[in-house]
């Protein structure tokens, strides 16, 4: 019984591991920041909204870009980081943004 409850237990961590991670992807170029004209942002959804500016996100094996979106912050007074490019052994890589 110990022992299945510790294959539950490592089960547990493994998937809560996955779910909270995200593919790094190592570049040695980055890629291009494709040219948008954004004449006016839409309209926030509401007032608690939080305009979230471009992004890149991984896919398969590659960055993709993903332009700027509204979204509500996860609780009050939460504050957005944006993300950022950081250098790694052999490139570069995308730090996603994130919730302070």
């Amino acid at each position: 019984m110990k022992q299945l409850q510790k294959i539950g237990m490592l089960l547990l961590v493994v998937l809560f591991a996955a779910n909270t991670t995200y593919a790094q992807i190592i570049v040695r170029v980055r890629p291009p920041r494709p040219r948008v004209v954004v004449v006016q942002r839409p309209a926030p959804p509401s007032p608690r909204h939080v305009w979230v500016e471009e992004d890149w996100v991984p896919r398969g094996r590659r960055y993709v870009w993903h332009g700027g979106y509204w979204v509500a912050p996860p609780r009050p007074a939460a504050i957005w980081v944006p993300g950022h490019w950081e250098r790694r052994r052999g490139g570069e890589v995308w730090i996603r943004g994130y919730w302070r």
